[in-house]
């Protein structure tokens, strides 16, 4: 592939109902929308994941412009690519940046994709026609309102109930769920906000038949998390902790979990989170592929990756509606009784519509 030229547009989209966990609340969605085209004519896609703020990640929407922009494209730029796995050797010299690096290399991965003709879930080697979709239910004003949003996402056939929980929003809100809801799939994400002082609050959750209590320790965490999955029946479920397949060999290895949210933003991009689902596969440690209220082509992103056969429990990829008025994808992403059919189109399988994101973008710049 010879690329021709990078684009890089800001973009600002506000959500359909703010989104509140233990970090804070969104209300809107600031991100980098990439794409860059080939001498060929064709364009491949993709959202960079950082926010305005450096809450979830320490990259952030400025940090990932400028890194883009005066590091990375220029290695990009370089000389013709290959194959998209050829992108983390090339960028190797840049530490870090994880969330830029992965917006550049799954742009690529959808150009590749479409200039070979196939879609990008085949490419990554995806074998799913369609695959099981979760809700994410943020943090609450009320018990009452959770229930009704509960409620909510049950009528509508979604798999797995996700609960964002804290300290004082946790072991009370879980009952209520658990007593209107006997025999739902629910999992707990508490983002970091509990210490191994929380020991007996958190091994009191056992009760409730979670299938699993997501990062509840410390974002960068793996020892701490070994010596609670041995007093927990719960699973645990690493998500802020795993950057590379490498973290999720030590984590593993340790016992510090027994499931893995790959997020392709956090990890690097898609090559490295093919990685981390092989080695998991290996180890008969289920992954799932979570979310970072993606518009559009990030969800795209999202719903090709968890083709691959070891994404066993739902994601948190809901249907762009749940998220957006408009969506800058057509078709937008639907989910039909708790699916979503997986795009046969060549690359991510949705078009960007070009009208909407020029009405959303803030900011554009080209690199040739």
């Amino acid at each position: 592939m010879e690329i021709k030229r990078v684009v890089l547009r800001h973009l600002k989209m506000d959500l359909l109902n703010p989104f509140t966990t233990s970090v804070g609340t969104e209300v809107d969605k600031d991100f980098i929308l990439v794409e860059i085209e080939s001498k060929s004519g064709v364009s491949g896609w993709a959202e960079s994941v950082a926010s305005l703020t450096p809450l979830y990640h320490d990259e952030t929407v400025q940090t990932n412009w400028h890194m883009m922009t005066d590091f990375l494209i220029p290695l990009l730029l370089r000389e013709p690519i290959h194959h998209p796995d050829d992108l983390a050797e090339r960028f190797r010299s840049v530490r870090g940046n994880v969330m830029a690096k992965a917006a550049l290399e799954g742009a690529i991965w959808d150009l590749y994709a479409r200039e070979n003709g196939m879609s990008l879930s085949k490419a990554l080697g995806g074998t799913k026609e369609k695959i099981e979709v979760g809700i994410s239910i943020g943090i609450q004003e009320s018990e009452k309102a959770l229930l009704q949003k509960v409620e909510e996402s049950v009528e509508k056939g979604f798999k797995r109930i996700k609960i964002k929980i804290k300290p004082g929003w946790d072991y009370n809100i879980l009952r209520a769920i658990r007593k209107e809801f006997p025999d739902v799939p629910m999992m707990a994400d508490a983002n970091s906000a509990y210490t191994l002082q929380d020991i007996d609050q958190l091994k009191a959750l056992d009760e409730f038949n979670l299938t699993m209590i997501e990062q509840p320790l410390g974002n960068d965490d793996i020892i701490d998390h070994s010596l609670l999955q041995a007093k927990l029946n719960t699973p645990i479920c690493l998500d802020e902790s795993i950057h590379s397949a490498e973290d999720a060999r030590k984590a593993i290895h340790l016992g510090s979990c027994k499931i893995i949210n790959i997020k392709i933003g956090r990890v690097g991009g898609l090559s490295e989170a093919k990685k981390i689902h092989d080695l998991c596969q290996q180890h008969d440690v289920p992954v799932w592929c979570g979310g970072m209220l993606e518009a559009g082509i990030g969800r795209a992103h999202n719903v090709a990756i968890t083709t691959l056969p070891n994404f066993t429990l739902p994601g948190d990829t809901a249907g762009s509606s749940h998220y957006w008025s408009q969506d800058i994808i057509s078709p937008e992403v639907e989910v039909q009784d708790g699916y979503i059919y997986v795009p046969k189109g060549l690359g991510i399988g949705y078009e960007p519509n070009l009208a909407l994101i020029n009405r959303f973008t803030l900011n554009r710049s080209t690199l040739e």
